[in-house]
């Protein structure tokens, strides 16, 4: 679904152009992918790896910390969904590490806390003995289920490699990733002039860690903690930078199961907690991200704004599970034509919005029912397969001429 807010008015000059997107966890990490993916052949005139500003929340600031460290949507394929990348995969493995170090600690806790209850009950029995002990039994349970030092480590060493870098001051543009601080409840910007000195791999880390299944993240003595838990999306960063144009992307919407025609998913409370806990999660995430969308058409009036969601009736969206690799390559390629066909159906509002910025609409490519999100890469690999042969005649040559 593409919702498209034009500017009430233009500001002159060369356009800054902006990307903002929200969390979502592995699944909108995927999501985000392939919706890219799509604008990223459709949009003529500026390559989204050469935008001026990106934000990301959460797992949105994995794909918008690569983004703006050059690496684009096929690249990204290639790393994070068909693994044929030469760094080392993505594999669940590093998303679904046990922390077994903060479950040691907190075990080994276990005969203190006992003791302690113990001697509370000998003071005053009518307190209970029961009630007591499940609330001290609350002091000994993980604070995470999964350790994020996997990922920290995998996106440090994408991030150093191939000219790459993982410092915000090195970037060409510039990268703001947001996390919020568990202490004081307050969202901090990594990559703003205050915290520029912190690496966007560890930045990343922070933001990305949801709460009971991630650890929080220290840095400079203060926890971080997922950045969605105080607004979605965090698109006024890129507005705030002078941006007139951003393309924001929301993975996260209730779904909708009234319109589920066929039945098999029309009752969500019979569906399981995970499923129950998810439709909650995003309810929230999404009526806060609504709020956050409409006062920006107010307080930044110069600026044109694309936002791109799923569409709330996406039964195979909301029920994929993103941690099987068929499951992957399926999701990022549905996510991938669902917005070549919201982008094809407003194409005449959406060109002249891009047209007032120097971009245009490539409406051969979006019509292609042809073109995959594997597409690309397949493209690419053919490319680089008549490019060697090549290079290797003309060294030939070069040698000779030389000898």
């Amino acid at each position: 679904m593409l919702t498209i807010e034009p500017a009430r008015r233009r500001r002159a000059g060369r356009a800054r152009l902006g990307i903002a997107l929200a969390g979502g966890g592995p699944l909108g990490a995927f999501y985000e992918l392939g919706a890219l993916h799509a604008l990223s052949e459709a949009i003529v005139g500026r390559a989204l790896t050469d935008f001026d500003v990106y934000v990301g929340v959460s797992s949105g600031s994995v794909v918008a910390a690569a983004l703006a460290n050059g690496i684009d949507t096929t690249a990204m394929g290639s790393i994070f969904i068909h693994n044929t990348a030469t760094i080392l995969p993505l594999t669940p493995d590093i998303l679904l590490n046990p922390a077994i170090g903060q479950y040691a600690r907190r075990i080994g806790r276990l005969p203190e806390v006992l003791l302690d209850h113990g001697r509370a009950f000998l003071r005053d029995p009518l307190q209970g003995f029961w009630p007591g002990l499940m609330s001290s039994i609350g002091q000994v349970l993980p604070a995470a289920l999964f350790d994020n030092a996997p990922l920290e480590r995998y996106l440090r060493a994408m991030f150093r490699a191939g000219g790459r870098t993982d410092d915000f001051r090195r970037l060409h543009a510039r990268l703001f990733v947001v996390a919020t601080s568990l202490n004081s409840g307050e969202s901090v910007a990594f990559g703003d002039d205050a915290h520029a000195d912190v690496a966007i791999s560890r930045a990343v880390a922070a933001s990305a860690a949801l709460p009971g299944l991630y650890e929080a993240v220290d840095i400079d003595g203060e926890h971080y903690v997922d950045g969605a838990l105080i607004r979605t999306m965090h698109a006024s960063l890129a507005l705030e930078a002078g941006c007139d144009l951003v393309i924001c992307i929301n993975p996260l919407v209730p779904f909708d199961a009234s319109h589920d025609r066929a039945g098999q998913h029309a009752n969500l409370a019979e569906a399981g907690l995970p499923v129950i806990l998810g439709q909650t999660f995003r309810a929230l995430i999404h009526s806060r991200m609504q709020v956050g969308m409409a006062s920006y058409r107010s307080r930044f009036p110069q600026a044109d704004s694309l936002l791109l969601q799923p569409d709330r009736t996406d039964a195979r969206l909301f029920f994929t599970n993103v941690f099987r690799y068929s499951g992957r390559r399926s999701l990022v390629d549905h996510a991938y034509q669902r917005t070549r066909r919201d982008l094809l159906a407003q194409a005449g509002e959406l060109s002249a919005v891009l047209a007032k910025r120097g971009l245009e609409l490539d409406l051969a490519r979006l019509r292609d029912p042809r073109r995959m999100f594997s597409t690309a890469a397949s493209e690419r690999s053919l490319r680089s397969r008549r490019v060697v042969p090549r290079l290797r005649e003309t060294l030939g040559r070069l040698e000779k001429v030389l000898g």
